[in-house]
């Protein structure tokens, strides 16, 4: 992630550079595309299509079994490979550092291998229970399960794209991938008479088949050789597996709240198999797209300037003068902290914007009742959510590895515990889960980003070791003995 959020700085510094509103425009279109924009095609493209096929006269056994099977292939989809990712992006990123390229293939093979392996042990066990205790029909059980397996793979594609910065490629894609999928639906209903909740599953599928095609078509292009080195692979995910559980521990959390209020009353069930809490569900939307414009913020505004400054930290670490050092090192947390402020400010003037539209527009086009009252808590909760986030990158900057994995325990096991508490209050404070999560978080990160700043000098220059460690037999103990030398040097004079 830091890699290629650094790729970004630094063609927003060489746009934003000229200082006109144009340019400004460009920097913030671009910040726009290489980050929500994927994710906004895929929602236009559902809502489109359920326009276009006039869903809402499908009866509602039907399409509710539709949206629950989609929500499951996407949630499911991150919760298995966002662990993964995290792990072998930082082993790619160090492989295209030291320029060993043809140590990419086998990582690629090997993430993509134990990837669909979690995923397929997740998913074939509920299709089956779909087909038997549900009574779903193979097909389209089937059909559900190749769009999940689809969705993970390019969830888990993507990171390599992103690695080699190549944001406008994925971006393509995604329209590719959709629009195929928005005419295969037309064609299926239109021309092949299919039903529309069916049609709409399929092209779904065949859209995301589509992306994650093109996706490792281009990674094969990029990386022809294999080295066939696949136990360094496996050697580096033991070796972080903190970083493992720092992405397991985070995904985790984003949904966990869901997961509680899926067990309460407000619940649905579907088919005896697919379990949501749409009113929550639909609040939790609101509530993320209310503050989406912080990962915008993060890349364009954090990223860009404080880059230059870590760079000035690196470059006097390596050959400056000890009080360089010091005032590199000052200069560095100063930009942290502004930054971090500066993207409180922007962002809240951005929530509360959005959060007004949101209170006063939605509610004309049926967003009302027990969604609207959920909402605020949950809005509040991901402003606090996206800025810890922001702090978990800092601490990837610094390679804290045990920070970021206890922010997001902490995080996680936050909401869970709130969450749960809150099920039993009004629907007003269903989100307070959230926000209790988020802020436990937010301060775990900011007490360990001090106490990096304390013990900078320590984790740069005394955390590398003088002997390399090796198995085979242990040397011993003894390294020098004087009388011994002695003898030898009164058997040479002798001679």
């Amino acid at each position: 992630m830091v890699v290629a959020m650094a790729g970004i700085g630094v063609r927003l510094n060489q746009i934003f550079e000229k200082n006109t509103l144009i340019s400004d425009l460009i920097g913030f279109g671009y910040s726009t595309i290489v980050t929500v924009a994927p994710m906004f095609l895929v929602i236009g493209n559902i809502v489109l299509m359920g326009q276009a096929l006039e869903l809402s006269k499908v009866a509602y056994a039907p399409r509710e079994l539709m949206s629950c099977t989609i929500l499951y292939m996407f949630i499911f989809s991150m919760l298995t490979t966002a662990p993964f990712n995290s792990v072998l992006s930082k082993y790619m990123s160090d492989v295209i550092f030291e320029e060993k390229y043809e140590d990419i293939l086998p990582c690629f093979y090997l993430g993509l291998f134990l990837n669909v392996v979690v995923s397929s042990l997740l998913g074939i066990p509920f299709c089956i229970h779909e087909v038997l205790v549900g009574k779903i029909g193979v097909l389209y059980a089937f059909t559900g399960f190749c769009g999940y397996m689809a969705c993970v793979l390019v969830f888990y594609v993507i990171k390599y794209l992103q690695i080699c910065k190549d944001y406008m490629k994925i971006t393509v894609f995604f329209l590719v991938g959709m629009a195929s999928a928005f005419v295969m639906s037309l064609v299926l209903v239109y021309l092949c008479s299919f039903p529309v909740t069916d049609s709409m599953l399929v092209s779904i599928t065949m859209g995301f088949l589509v992306i994650a095609c093109e996706e490792i078509a281009m990674v094969k292009r990029y990386f022809k050789k294999n080295s066939g080195r696949y136990r360094p692979v496996f050697a580096y995910m033991k070796k972080y597996w903190m970083l493992f559980l720092t992405d397991a521990f985070y995904t985790a959390g984003l949904y966990i709240h869901n997961f509680v209020f899926w067990t309460t009353d407000i619940k649905m069930v579907v088919a005896k198999s697919f379990v949501c809490a749409p009113a929550y569900d639909m609040a939790t939307c609101l509530a993320m797209f209310t503050n989406i414009s912080s990962t915008i913020i993060l890349i364009s505004r954090l990223e860009m300037h404080f880059r230059e400054k870590y760079k000035g930290y690196s470059e006097a670490v390596i050959g400056g003068r000890a009080v360089d050092i010091r005032n590199a090192q000052k200069r560095m947390f100063r930009q942290l902290a502004a930054e971090l402020m500066n993207l409180v400010r922007i962002q809240f003037i951005i929530s509360i914007c959005v959060f007004l539209i949101i209170v006063v527009i939605l509610p004309q086009y049926g967003f009302s009742g027990l969604v609207m009252q959920i909402y605020p808590c949950l809005a509040a909760g991901f402003f606090i959510l996206f800025l810890m986030y922001a702090a978990i990158i800092f601490l990837y900057y610094y390679n804290d590895l045990v920070g970021a994995m206890l922010t997001a325990l902490f995080f996680v096991l936050g909401i869970l515990g709130v969450s749960v508490y809150a099920a039993g209050l009004s629907e007003s404070w269903y989100g307070i889960g959230v926000v209790a999560g988020s802020l436990l978080g937010w301060c775990v990160a900011y007490l360990r980003l001090r106490w990096v700043e304390r013990h900078l000098d320590e984790h740069i220059f005394c955390t590398g070791i003088l002997i390399k460690y090796a198995r085979g037999r242990k040397l011993p103990s003894k390294v020098y003995d004087i009388r011994e030398a002695r003898k030898e040097e009164r058997a040479v004079n002798e001679e």
